[in-house]
């Protein structure tokens, strides 16, 4: 065998080697170009600490925060000893949110330097209308995203055309975290919004309903009406950033989740591999 080819056979070789020494979850994440997260307000049953473990243990990759375990008036030394918490368990921080934005410049901006220092491309949102001069100028200085979070019906921001509406004069990094959950309440499926929402889409809160109407429950991943293979595919046809976040959002069960968010896991994981073919 000549040198060179020596060489490129060698190099083949420790590329296999090293991934078959991958865990199934990295591996899934390597092939789909996407992180999967988990919004912490899934395992508000746990104190932080074993809620980030629960979550490492589970397999995410990363982990978006809300301020029932992270305030938003946190100190310095308190973010920075998070940061190292996650970073010790082999995650990183997606997002945190769902945070409220109002004509208030200063709280909003204080708000952005909370985000800044805890490294997260985005925050998650439910901004009053009045709000969006101020964050036109932050996401500029501060090159931080602000996602809208919808509620479902009779909340402000029920339909991907109601947060498109919204940003449509402001700067792009002003768009969405589209919670597909409430997406399906509000009797739109998850592909349609987010190839609406293309262009615009920074979040996702992986969730499923059992019915498409207001009133209904959360169900695994795949058993109400989301598709979640299309979710994925979608988010490649749409180029859902790679540091965008991927979050599963469980609700139900919140003293006990941990065998439904397992489930949940292990069908997102398939829909991934499926969806990076």
């Amino acid at each position: 065998m000549l040198a060179s080819n020596r060489r490129q056979f060698l190099a083949a070789s420790s590329t296999l080697l090293a991934g078959a020494c991958l865990p199934s979850s990295v591996l899934a994440a390597k092939e789909s170009g996407y992180k999967l997260g988990i919004q912490l307000y899934s395992l508000r049953g746990y104190n932080v600490d074993e809620a980030l473990k629960h979550a490492a243990e589970l397999g995410f990759e990363q982990v978006e925060f809300y301020s029932g375990m992270l305030a938003i008036d946190s100190s310095a030394d308190d973010i920075a000893a998070i940061r190292k918490k996650v970073s010790d368990l082999g995650m990183s921080i997606s997002a945190h949110g769902v945070n409220r934005f109002s004509k208030d410049a200063d709280a909003n901006r204080k708000l952005f330097e909370f985000a800044k220092a805890l490294g997260i491309p985005t925050i998650t949102a439910d901004p009053d209308p009045d709000s969006f001069d101020s964050l036109n100028q932050l996401v500029k200085e501060f090159d931080i995203r602000v996602a809208i979070h919808n509620h479902g019906p009779k909340h402000r921001y029920n339909k991907a055309v109601d947060v498109l509406t919204a940003v449509d004069q402001y700067d792009e990094r002003i768009g969405a975290c589209a919670d597909l959950g409430h997406y399906i309440r509000s009797g739109q499926g998850a592909v349609e919004v987010i190839r609406l929402l293309k262009g615009r889409l920074y979040g996702i809160h992986l969730k499923d309903f059992a019915e498409m109407q207001d009133k209904t429950h959360g169900v695994i991943l795949g058993e109400g009406h989301l598709d979640v293979e299309g979710v994925f595919r979608s988010l490649k046809a749409v180029g859902f950033p790679a540091d965008g976040a991927v979050s599963l959002e469980y609700e139900e069960n919140p003293k006990d989740p941990i065998d439904d968010i397992r489930k949940c896991v292990a069908v997102a994981r398939k829909a991934m591999k499926a969806a990076a073919v």
